[in-house]
């Protein structure tokens, strides 16, 4: 993982307050890096529990391959920053595992320009895409690289980290989850 500062609750809570955010004891934390590395996992993904956040490397971007393959026409799908309360639910990830599943509609830009970098555009649309907030690969292999294992979700790239991460959310009993996607400060 790269430079990414891993911000501190009070730090977190100073800048929620600045956007007009509610805090949740329990939630989740996006930060997409600044660097916004071709294809690399360089951003955080962190689970606030009270007074404490563990944070986890992520992609909160596309991979090279959906961003030259684009799934729509009108472009890669790259989540915009902002909150999305009871945004996400526990189910089942292309029908294969369970993961975080988009509950609520979300905004995404869409990149349509085919390079390699993922881009907040000028075009945005909000909806329903299957937003997900998944792993990567079942073997326990850290990914280095994004590729195809993100066409817009929020991916883990250690599978050991999201295991993790499911098995405390399961453990609140709660039905849906908020996420909060911030670019980095």
């Amino acid at each position: 993982m790269g430079a990414i500062k891993k911000y501190t609750i009070e730090e977190l809570k100073a800048r929620f307050a600045e956007l007009g955010y509610t805090w949740f004891d329990y939630q989740f934390i996006g930060i997409r890096s600044q660097a916004n590395e071709k294809n690399k996992f360089d951003d955080l993904f962190g689970v606030v529990n009270g007074n404490s956040i563990k944070w986890y490397s992520c992609t909160t971007n596309p991979g090279t391959h959906w961003l030259k393959t684009l799934l729509n026409k009108a472009g890669a799908a790259l989540l915009k920053a902002g909150q999305y309360i009871n945004g996400w639910k526990i189910g089942m990830h292309q029908g294969s595992y369970e993961a975080f599943v988009q509950n609520t509609p979300v905004t995404v830009y869409r990149d349509a320009d085919m390079d390699d970098i993922a881009e907040e555009t000028a075009v945005t649309e909000t909806g329903y895409f299957g937003i997900n907030i998944h792993r990567t690969n079942d073997k326990g292999v850290i990914s280095q690289l994004i590729d195809r294992w993100s066409a817009g979700c929020q991916v883990l790239n250690n599978p050991a980290d999201f295991k993790e991460v499911l098995l405390n959310a399961k453990a609140t009993k709660k039905q849906v989850f908020t996420y909060t996607l911030l670019n980095e400060f």
